[in-house]
């Protein structure tokens, strides 16, 4: 008995190594995008009432987003929102294909890279996400016309000015010597006279944009979707 006994402590050692062993050698559960459940919902109001073909797509971050009165602002339009706030130029470009390309729209409006600003990308990575997002809807849909609407200029975050301008004036070039590509600039018109961001376009978190702000938003646009 006694030597069975201590053989047991070895064999329970081998075991429970062996678990260990298996138990490391599952697979790791796969990050779940921080944005799939926004995208969810938009697929599944798509599923309730789709969207005709033929539309003009508004993606980006909060500030189409918040753009909650878009489709009354261009009426006869057929002007589909899907922005979801906080997100960056790479995340409608992950997106693409399922909130994009799949309506088969007549144009694409895009607004994004502030929060990428913020987060530290520089001009030049901003400027390369966008060539990667025009990609990915020109590989579905070759020919599309799509507009960016440069980043605006936000009072809290008038300390990445420099970066702002130095991201619209790369995209901007970039879109004068491509076919189908049109830089809108909203950044300037939200500028007062001494070059700062206007205060009176934006709510109380001196982030995003008050109605004043969307009707500016919407007479710089508005030639554009013609």
């Amino acid at each position: 008995m006694k030597s069975w006994s201590l053989g047991i402590a070895p064999l329970a050692t081998l075991l429970l190594a062996l678990f260990a062993t298996l138990v490391d050698a599952q697979p790791a559960p796969a990050a779940v995008n921080p944005w799939e459940p926004a995208i969810r919902a938009f697929e599944a109001a798509d599923a309730a009432h789709p969207p005709a073909a033929g539309g003009i797509v508004f993606v980006g971050s909060s500030s189409i987003q918040k753009w909650t009165s878009l489709p009354a602002d261009f009426p006869g339009r057929n002007a589909i929102n899907r922005g979801f706030g906080g997100s960056r130029l790479a995340d409608s470009t992950h997106f693409a294909h399922r909130i994009v390309t799949k309506y088969r729209p007549r144009l694409v409006v895009l607004y994004a890279g502030d929060n990428d600003i913020f987060e530290g990308h520089s001009a030049e990575q901003v400027f390369t996400d966008f060539k990667d997002f025009v990609a990915a809807v020109r590989a579905d849909l070759p020919d599309e016309p799509i507009a960016f609407i440069a980043i605006k200029p936000s009072p809290s975050r008038a300390h990445l000015l420099p970066a702002v301008r130095a991201a619209n004036a790369l995209i901007a070039d970039y879109a004068h010597t491509q076919k189908n590509i049109t830089y809108i600039d909203v950044f300037t018109p939200m500028l007062d006279a001494g070059g700062q961001p206007r205060e009176e376009l934006f709510i109380e978190d001196r982030l995003h944009m008050n109605r004043a702000g969307y009707l500016l938003w919407i007479s710089l646009i508005a030639p554009e979707l013609r």
